[in-house]
C-alpha cells in the first residue's frame, strides 16, 4: 500500500469540494460522494490515522503557543455520525486543552436567558479546542421545524448567529462547521441497525422515528440555515456521511489543512535556558 498523500494540495481538495458557498443548497450534494480522495477504504482509513498522528502535533503547539481558538460544530440528521465523528476523525485531539459539549433541551434557567447565552459559555479559551455536537444552530433547524417560536421570531436568528460567530472570529477563534450529510435510506438502515443490535439499542429512541416524518422539513431548515450562515469567517462543510470512513477522512483533513494555515509555532524558550543543569 502505498504512502498516503497529505501534501498541503490533497487536503485542499477535501475543503475545495466541501466548503458551502453562501447561497448554496445542501441539498444538491451527493451524500455517497468520495470525490475528494481516490483511494480504497483502506488505504482512506491509513490516512486518517497519519492525519490524527498530525492533529496530535498541531494540537500540541496550539495548546502551547496559548494565542489561537478553535471552534468546531457538528450537526447532523438522527444517525449522522456526529458521535462517531468526534469520536474515530479527531482522536489526535489531546483531552487536555479539548472539550466536547453536546446542547440538548434547554434547562429552565437557559431559557430564562437568550438563546446564545449557554452556547457562550462553551466556546474555547486560548490554546484551547470547544467542539459543539449539536449546538446554537438547533434553535433554527428543532424550533423551527416544531414550531417551538414563532416564525418571525427565528427568522431574525440567522443574523444572530452571523453577528456572534463574526465576534468570535474578530476575538481570534476560528470556526469550523461541519454537515454530516446522509440520505434518508441510509437513516432508516441505522434506526433499523440499532433495533436489531443488542448493543446499539440503548441508542434507538421512539422519538426519532417521529421525527423522521418530518425530514421534509428538516431539509428544508437545513437548507436555509447553511446557506445564510456559511461565511468566509465562520465556513461550513458538508460532509457526505453514508460513507463513515469517507466521512471521518474529509473531516480530518479539513482540520488538519485549518490547523496547518494558522502559522503556529512553539513559544520561544526563556532566556539562559542553554545553560540551566539538572543535578
Amino acid at each position: 500500500m502505498t504512502k498516503p498523500d497529505l501534501s498541503p494540495s490533497a487536503l485542499e481538495r477535501f475543503v475545495h469540494w466541501h466548503y458551502v458557498r453562501p447561497g448554496a443548497n445542501v441539498r444538491r450534494l451527493d451524500p455517497e460522494s468520495t470525490r475528494a480522495f481516490d483511494g480504497s477504504k483502506e488505504e482512506g482509513k491509513e490516512a486518517l490515522a497519519a492525519l490524527n498522528e498530525r492533529i496530535g502535533e498541531l494540537h500540541d503547539v496550539l495548546y502551547a503557543e496559548h494565542k489561537h481558538k478553535l471552534l468546531m460544530v457538528f450537526q447532523a440528521m438522527d444517525t449522522g455520525g456526529k458521535d462517531g465523528t468526534i469520536k474515530k476523525a479527531l482522536y489526535g485531539f489531546n483531552p487536555l486543552g479539548m472539550s466536547v459539549v453536546s446542547f440538548k433541551k434547554p434547562t429552565d434557567e437557559e431559557l430564562d436567558h437568550d438563546y446564545l447565552w449557554r452556547v457562550h459559555q462553551h466556546v474555547p479559551g486560548k490554546g484551547e479546542v470547544a467542539i459543539f455536537n449539536r449546538s446554537h444552530y438547533e434553535d433554527v433547524l428543532v424550533v423551527r421545524v416544531n414550531d417551538l417560536v414563532p416564525a418571525a421570531t427565528w427568522q431574525k436568528r440567522y443574523q444572530h448567529i452571523n453577528d456572534f460567530e463574526r465576534m468570535l472570529t474578530d476575538e481570534g477563534t476560528t470556526v469550523l462547521k461541519f454537515f454530516l450529510n446522509i440520505t434518508k435510506a441510509e437513516q432508516a438502515e441505522r434506526l433499523q441497525e440499532r433495533l436489531d443490535d443488542p448493543t446499539k439499542q440503548w441508542k434507538f429512541n421512539p422519538g426519532d422515528v417521529a421525527e423522521r416524518k418530518k425530514w421534509d422539513r428538516y431539509m428544508a431548515a437545513y437548507t436555509e440555515a447553511i446557506s445564510k450562515t456559511s461565511t468566509t469567517n465562520a465556513p461550513w462543510f458538508a460532509i457526505p456521511a453514508n460513507k463513515n470512513w469517507y466521512r471521518n477522512l474529509a473531516v480530518a483533513a479539513i482540520t488538519v489543512h485549518t490547523l496547518e494555515n494558522l502559522g503556529m509555532k512553539y513559544p520561544a524558550p526563556m532566556d539562559g535556558i542553554d545553560k540551566v543543569r539538572i543535578r
